[in-house]
């Protein structure tokens, strides 16, 4: 088959982890686009990028590129996805992957138009452990799900003086803390669990109620790239939240519930979840992606990942040897390397694609509506 040849959109921490992920499942990087003419250059020499496009608008419409990646901004999301697919391309597309569901259903309707891939980075599926729960779900070993429960917590926008792009919500949207992480967690939850939120009751909260001007600090900053602002910045005030809190209902009678927050002091990016059936529960924490708890009546087993021991799914996802510890990066890779995969006919088990983005989007747009009003508010099917 022949190589694709991709371009990313946004060449931040993710659009350095889409290059590399591309580069490993053996695509060209025939461009990069960035927030100016002069860094998509420095990106691309340090990238090895075959051209520095002047714009994102520039590189999704681009000839000779089969695959957009897009990581830019989310106020960008929808019209460089839709700009791409108009093109022909395929896309690999950053959650949230519109401001709200309307957008993103309208990219749904423009791929399937289009009859082109859009796959969603909802990596964490990717981890070894996630599969082998889910696994163990299906395969009836918890007995009928009970509860799903767990928390996302970051301390990244911990300070005042933290601030970025997403804190604006004229870039990253009216929800923040929820549309950015929390919805990893609920897509990670409907895929392991089998059950559908349907409704939520929500309330967020701003804790910080002004934050400085202009990116001072990113979630991860990268090497080489400055990361401060001048002294004393203008501050703007803070609309979108810092925290969120969950109460949901399932379509299997499950109820559950979730934290998510940006300002969790020492929780660099605690995904946690567990799934209580009547026979057993599965737990699993990403700061600490090797071993899934399976809980019983009678004690805890902390199962190691070993593909020998684990589901066959599971077991794909497993790469290296026992004890050679996997992370979110092992996650990106296969996500990308699956996403490649399907563009090219096949149709690997577990691949997010635009509808899951779609579904993340509604569960936003409730959680957002139920916070306003304070009361339960059903999420679109």
């Amino acid at each position: 088959m022949t190589a694709l040849r991709i371009a990313v959109a946004g060449t931040g921490f993710i659009g350095r982890v889409h290059a590399r992920s591309a580069w490993l499942a053996g695509a060209t990087l025939a461009g990069v686009a960035a927030s100016s003419a002069a860094s998509a250059e420095r990106a691309a020499a340090e990238l090895g990028a075959e051209q520095a496009f002047a714009s994102a608008e520039d590189l999704a419409e681009a000839d000779g590129v089969d695959v957009v990646h897009v990581c830019t901004p989310n106020h960008l999301h929808e019209p460089l996805a839709l700009k791409a697919l108009s093109a022909g391309k395929h896309v690999i597309l950053e959650k949230p992957v519109a401001l709200d569901g309307a957008g993103a259903t309208r990219i749904a309707e423009a791929a399937a138009a289009a009859g082109r891939i859009v796959a969603v980075p909802f990596a964490y599926r990717f981890h070894s452990m996630v599969r082998e729960a889910r696994a163990r779900v299906a395969a009836g070993e918890l007995g009928r799900v009970r509860l799903v429960h767990g928390t996302y917590l970051q301390d990244w926008l911990l300070t005042p003086d933290d601030t970025n792009w997403r804190v604006d919500a004229t870039q990253g949207g009216p929800s923040r803390a929820f549309a950015d992480i929390g919805s990893h967690w609920c897509d990670l939850v409907e895929f392991v669990s089998g059950c559908r939120i349907t409704r939520v009751l929500a309330r967020t909260a701003t804790t910080v109620d002004s934050r400085p001007a202009g990116e001072r600090r990113s979630f991860s900053p990268v090497a080489g790239q400055p990361d401060a602002a001048p002294a004393e910045p203008d501050r703007i005030p803070v609309a979108t939240e810092d925290v969120a809190l969950v109460l949901l209902e399932t379509d299997g009678g499950a109820p559950g519930s979730v934290v998510v927050s940006q300002v969790s002091a020492g929780r660099k990016n605690r995904l946690w979840f567990e799934v209580d059936g009547e026979h057993a529960s599965v737990t699993f924490d990403q700061e600490a992606p090797e071993t899934l708890l399976v809980g019983r009546r009678e004690g805890t087993t902390a199962l190691a990942r070993d593909a020998a021991q684990l589901a066959p799914d599971a077991a794909r996802l497993s790469r290296l040897p026992a004890g050679h510890a996997q992370g979110y990066q092992d996650c990106f890779d296969q996500f990308v390397a699956d996403a490649y995969a399907a563009m090219a006919g096949a149709a690997p088990d577990g691949l997010p694609l635009v509808a899951d983005g779609v579904r993340a989007a509604r569960i936003t747009d409730a959680v957002m509506a139920s916070a306003r009003t304070g009361t339960w508010t059903d999420v679109v099917a």
